[in-house]
């Protein structure tokens, strides 16, 4: 038998959990389908969430899903594989990789995105310690060391411009970037910065006495506390998709058209957190998935009612 609920949420990081938390306190059936496979695990500590600054990511989730379990929230570790809209009533029929099947009259989206590392061996094993990619989730922590950043695009200038706010020994690697690829904008303000600009394809990243070292493919050695990069955002966006919910592209990838409390151009679902942009920090995420899940109750409450009146 098919299990239903009002309220499907998948994805139980900071934006689902919000969102369930609020359905849980407005008394709605609501199920939480969680793959636990959180963006910032890599992390030590989370910062910038006031009263929970430089607490661990796992900690915070943890605290959350006790939180949703005093207001009757479910919460299965599973992965939603297939989402479609059935017939008749309109309810979703989500699909799990367990081979279960559950429904819900509403779907919160919140599958965040994938952080896809830059090819330079070493970098993805150091990701979350000394290789970092937001100054605001970690600059306070490594100011004023020795900074690398590695470009991926040219739009890593503005990476590198923004990290010289914390410490004033910045080399910006540009790999492989020309030098031709950035604008006068980007040359005069690096330069205001005082961020060395350093040529040439970075071959590898190691790490002896747990200190960093940048080698160039040429086999130049550069010494770095800290190395800023840019992942490439994946979007997790293919349950929306097969919804045929709109997409819009920007420069970090394909995301769903929302209005602004999350809504997409499919009645009855909702997207939160990075599921609906790339710029969501855990702040950001917790308070989209609040105000999605507010206005969600609202929209079924008077569905209700102008269906009985």
């Amino acid at each position: 038998m098919t299990e239903t609920y009002e309220v499907i949420v998948i994805g139980g990081g900071a934006a689902g959990l919000s969102a369930a938390l609020v359905l849980g306190r407005a008394r709605r059936h609501t199920l939480v389908v969680d793959a636990g496979e959180p963006r910032n695990a890599p992390a030590a500590h989370m910062q910038g969430y006031l009263t929970r600054d430089g607490m661990p990511p796992a900690e915070f989730l943890d605290l959350g899903r006790e939180e949703i379990a005093r207001y009757g929230v479910e919460l299965i570790r599973d992965r939603a594989v297939d989402v479609s809209r059935e017939r008749g009533d309109g309810d979703f029929a989500v699909e799990l990789a367990s081979g279960r099947t559950v429904r819900a009259r509403r779907l919160i989206v919140a599958t965040g995105l994938r952080d896809e590392m830059p090819d330079v061996p070493g970098v993805a094993e150091r990701f979350g310690t000394d290789v970092l990619h937001c100054p605001y989730c970690h600059g306070w922590e490594v100011r004023d060391r020795a900074f690398g950043v590695l470009a991926t695009t040219p739009l890593s200038a503005h990476q590198a411009i923004m990290v010289s706010q914390w410490s004033k020994d910045v080399t910006f690697f540009l790999h492989e970037v020309a030098e031709s690829d950035l604008t006068d904008d980007d040359v005069r303000r690096l330069a205001a910065a005082g961020v060395k600009v350093v040529a040439g394809r970075v071959a590898e990243l190691t790490v002896d006495d747990d200190r960093l070292t940048v080698r160039l493919a040429d086999g130049t050695p550069h010494a770095r506390e800290v190395l800023f990069v840019a992942p490439r955002p994946v979007p997790q966006t293919g349950l929306l998709e097969k919804l045929g919910a709109e997409l819009h592209e920007t420069p970090f990838g394909s995301y769903p058209v929302v209005d602004a409390t999350g809504l997409t151009s499919v009645p009855g679902v909702w997207a939160a957190g990075n599921a609906m942009g790339f710029s969501e920090q855990v702040i950001n995420a917790a308070s989209a998935g609040y105000r999605a899940a507010a206005t969600l109750n609202g929209e079924l409450l008077f569905t209700d009612l102008d269906a009985r009146s």
